[in-house]
């Protein structure tokens, strides 16, 4: 399951990650909202690269915004192949993504707490991180869903509802495909 939920997520997240950059372009030509500098900087405070003020370099600022969408995307297809699929499994993971940012922001001392941000800031963030989450879930759900029910969703279709007497997959029908 490692071997696949790798690539797949990496597919997974960099089709999310491709999607939400198109739907922040468009967000930013109708709103007249600039471009953020933020994974750029976040991303030269954790490996010790030169800062500078202002504008940041693009390949910085993509290489952290595409390489954090394609790494987060795996985590979202290990949750595909363990058989947490669909809209509640990608909500679930939306909360991940806006966690690992963040994380990420704050320990840098680049960002800041979002509820300090202005409410139009936070709503715009918000429904990126949505989109992200949705369309990586979508494609990890389909590349997992190819290799049949997970795990999970096995145990489930035994008995289906949540019983405290059920017995757990025999371990050789856990992760056996």
């Amino acid at each position: 399951m490692v071997k696949q939920s790798l690539w797949q997520g990496l597919v997974a997240g960099t089709a999310g990650g491709v999607v939400m950059t198109l739907g922040e372009k468009i967000e930013q030509t109708l709103t007249g909202r600039p471009d953020s500098h933020v994974p750029a900087r976040v991303l030269q405070r954790l490996t010790g690269l030169p800062e500078r003020p202002g504008k940041q370099p693009l390949p910085v600022n993509w290489a952290m915004h595409h390489g954090q969408a394609a790494l987060l995307g795996v985590l979202r297809s290990v949750m595909a192949n363990a058989g947490l699929r669909g809209p509640v499994a990608s909500a679930q993971f939306a909360v991940v993504r806006l966690t690992n940012d963040q994380i990420l922001e704050n320990a840098t001392g680049v960002g800041a707490p979002p509820p300090g941000w202005p409410r139009k800031e936070l709503i715009v963030d918000l429904l990126h991180k949505a989109v992200y989450a949705f369309v990586t879930g979508a494609v990890a759900d389909a590349l997992a869903a190819r290799g049949g029910p997970g795990p999970g969703e096995r145990h489930a279709a035994m008995r289906p509802g949540r019983h405290p007497d059920m017995s757990p997959l025999l371990r050789k029908d856990a992760h056996g495909r």
